[in-house]
């Protein structure tokens, strides 16, 4: 007699907002392109405009079906319904700068006085390298999980990294070769939980600066994130400084450039400035939640300007490290130093803003 197998939960996506919001016009990467060295010569042009004009842009046909990426953000949904004890096993030492595991809610300040509703659960590669203790629905899930991650990186980052690669003159497998999933390195993927506030929260929170979470920058290359129609991404254009937000569109990834790849370019390619704002009104009532992915260099790499043709022809030889004659931290180092920056409990708005983090880098909240 057949057995019948489970299925794992379905998830169902809220509606978008109808609010007329000042969307940012971002870029789109289509990786159907990809497979021509025509396709190639035209993305890797339109996406170094993209990341040096915008910082922000879309990849959209990356060969991962919505059926797997709705099932991820099914488990992420599963793992926030588990009760606050049993997350709170998996709480590594944030202070320290660890970051592998669960954080809980209300570590920041807020504008209003109010503490964050932001709940965070980062799982590192499945390689061999980073063993840790999970709860039995992502044990349970763990093949599908690590498929899927892998997946990211073949089906999204490996192409994505060729094509700066090639922007920049430099071999093609020059920036899949520094972000090899096997190799022991920072990436990690998210399942990201913003809670709704009440009323009276949020008529405080817009009393101050009306955001979940302060104008920052990631910290490795790029990062990828899933669609989810819950608008309160805030993008800061490289060019006129103003803020836009970040439409959710159907079937892609919005992605971002990060602080690795700024200093591994000389600052050549920016690491974008974005912030998280209350959502609009008809969206104030439900709960956000983030599905995302962090592609970071292996851990051992130095963080200096790579020696590509374009850089030297445009002058981009020299990092802030470099130019001011520090030591170039690798990235393992700068990744624990910057994540002890931002993970520490704070109990004052903005307590840490514009603290040296390492000789050459400060710590900043962006308005």
């Amino acid at each position: 007699m057949p057995v019948a197998v489970p299925q794992l939960w379905s998830y169902e996506h809220v509606s978008e907002t109808k609010e007329d919001l000042d969307w940012a016009d971002l870029p789109t990467i289509d990786l159907a392109k990809f497979g021509t060295e025509e396709g190639k010569r035209e993305l890797s042009q339109t996406l170094l405009e993209a990341i040096r004009t915008k910082g922000f842009f879309y990849v959209i046909n990356f060969g991962i079906s919505q059926e797997k990426v709705d099932r991820q953000f099914a488990l992420g949904q599963r793992f926030y319904e588990l009760p606050l004890e049993e997350k709170l096993k998996y709480v590594p030492d944030l202070d320290a700068g660890e970051y592998n595991g669960y954080r809980p809610a209300g570590r920041r300040v807020l504008a209003g006085g109010l503490r964050d509703k932001v709940e965070v659960f980062n799982m590192p590669k499945w390689n061999g390298h980073f063993p840790m203790d999970y709860p039995s629905l992502i044990t349970e899930n763990q093949a599908e999980i690590e498929a899927f991650a892998r997946s990211l990186h073949t089906h999204v980052l490996d192409p994505l990294h060729e094509l700066i690669a090639l922007a920049l003159e430099l071999p093609p497998d020059f920036f899949v070769n520094l972000h090899r999933y096997d190799d022991v390195s920072e990436d990690h993927l998210r399942y990201m939980k913003y809670l709704r506030f009440t009323a009276a929260e949020q008529a405080l929170i817009e009393a101050g600066d009306g955001l979940q979470t302060q104008g920052h920058t990631d910290l490795g290359t790029l990062t990828l994130l899933f669609r989810q129609p819950v608008a309160a991404l805030q993008i800061k254009d490289h060019a006129t400084g103003a803020w836009k937000w970040a439409r959710p569109l159907d079937g892609s990834l919005t992605v971002n450039t990060c602080d690795a790849l700024s200093f591994l370019t000389g600052n050549y390619i920016k690491s974008t400035v974005h912030r998280v704002s209350l959502p609009p009104r008809d969206q104030r009532h439900v709960d956000r939640l983030g599905l995302l992915y962090f592609a970071r260099p292996r851990n051992d790499l130095e963080l200096r300007t790579v020696d590509a043709p374009r850089l030297k022809r445009e002058g981009y030889t020299q990092n802030e490290f470099e130019k001011e004659g520090h030591k170039v931290p690798t990235m393992g180092e700068f990744t624990k130093l910057k994540q002890t920056w931002q993970q520490r409990k704070l109990d004052q708005f903005r307590a840490l803003d514009g603290q040296d983090i390492l000789p050459g880098f400060k710590g900043q909240y962006h308005d």
